[in-house]
């Protein structure tokens, strides 16, 4: 057993893993935080994706024991209390979800996009979204969602 602590949407958990446990496993198990889904378990769907020290990873591919020490940011760190996100919002408003699998990692992605972008085509963003699977929606919708946040982060950031 190895003594890892991760902060996860700003909280602190210390736990005794074993060094196969995997960083998805780490989240929804230890810190008992079930928005992060495990998909394909062999990182090509997306459905675990986290914000791991400001990057997107894809957290059924990586050790807890590697996340030691590390920010990790899940889908249920980004509202605030009852106010929904701006990735959130916009997902909402665009029909940007069917079934719901894909939705926290496809939202961790857009989160991600929206702020490293100040300019972003519909192009790219089907680019950038690489590797984040949905069998439900058709994808138009969500590429919707992603140019209406990201609009909405970048016109925040000009009015400040």
């Amino acid at each position: 057993m190895v003594v890892v602590t991760i902060t996860i949407n700003g909280k602190k958990y210390t736990a005794d893993v074993e060094p196969r446990l995997l960083l998805v496993h780490f989240i929804r198990d230890v810190a008992k935080l079930k928005g992060t889904h495990i998909g394909c378990d062999t990182g090509h769907c997306g459905a675990c994706t986290v914000i791991m020290n400001g990057r997107p990873v894809k957290s059924c591919q990586i050790f807890a024991v590697q996340a030691d020490g590390a920010e990790i940011l899940t889908v249920e760190g980004l509202a605030k209390g009852e106010e929904l996100s701006i990735e959130q919002e916009a997902f909402r408003n665009n029909f940007a979800l069917q079934c719901g699998y894909c939705t926290p990692g496809m939202l961790m992605m857009t989160y991600y996009i929206i702020r490293k972008y100040p300019k972003l085509t519909r192009e790219q963003i089907r680019r950038l979204l690489h590797g984040n699977y949905c069998m439900c929606t058709g994808y138009v919708h969500i590429i919707n969602a992603v140019q209406e946040a990201h609009r909405r982060y970048w016109e925040g950031r000009s009015s400040q």
